[in-house]
């Protein structure tokens, strides 16, 4: 498959990650008739992943997620020399999804981009936590994030199962975490909201570039190192 592919994929999933996943906490979960709460954004986010896992995963190997290139990088899973032209399709695709999702959004009269589905701790965080339990959750929840990826996706894993394993997980992530952080796990996505959102959004997006890398870091050290398939 060309790098160029690869790329465009990459690019789209992300879009389609941000305008799906943070399209439904921005444009739905505010409308109580429509029910879908914390709840419903989590299942947005998983469904986002699920289906272009299936879409695009033939193409690109359905990153999405810098954070995920990483993990799969240190995992032995993807070439360093596609790594950081990866990143970059990833983060134009997220700014592109917030994009088009402000263009939607701002359509409304009376329209505020108050937070954006962006990512926070303390006054952001949407419980009120705190920059050690933010950090903390961030690096945990990423970290069993790409341990699922890189089991789910292991040549000894039950063939085509992969995507709602992976689509799950993130499902289930959104649930723990959408309180203490809104969730991120993804630098791409933390990025695309920041933008939008504002000044003091911005200005805590360090933790969710670091806490992600660190996280990836750890599940592909630890998923090499204790279940790698023996040579």
């Amino acid at each position: 498959m060309k790098l160029s592919q690869k790329l465009t994929a990459e690019f789209i999933g992300t879009f389609w990650l941000v305008l799906g996943g943070c399209g439904s906490a921005v444009l739905a979960a505010g409308f109580p008739e429509l029910g879908i709460g914390f709840a419903g954004v989590a299942l947005a986010f998983g469904l986002t992943v699920l289906t272009l896992v299936y879409g695009l995963g033939h193409i690109s190997g359905a990153h999405f997620n810098p954070a995920v290139s990483v993990g799969l990088w240190i995992g032995g899973r993807f070439d360093s020399k596609e790594l950081f032209p990866y990143i970059v399709s990833q983060v134009l695709g997220g700014i592109a999804g917030a994009a088009v999702l402000y263009l939607i959004a701002s359509g409304k009269p009376g329209f505020e981009s108050g937070g954006f589905a962006s990512n926070g701790y303390g006054d952001l965080s949407p419980g009120g936590y705190g920059l050690t339990a933010a950090l903390v959750c961030e690096v945990v929840m990423t970290m069993m994030f790409l341990l699922i990826i890189l089991g789910a996706t292991d040549s000894r894993a039950p063939a085509g199962f992969a995507g709602i394993a992976i689509g799950l997980g993130l499902t289930l992530i959104h649930l723990i975490s959408i309180p203490v952080t809104n969730t991120s796990v993804n630098p791409a996505r933390s990025t695309s909201q920041a933008i939008f959102a504002g000044s003091e959004a911005l200005g805590q997006l360090w933790l969710f570039w670091v806490a992600p890398i660190i996280g990836a870091i750890l599940a592909g050290l630890i998923y090499k190192t204790c279940f790698a398939k023996a040579k």
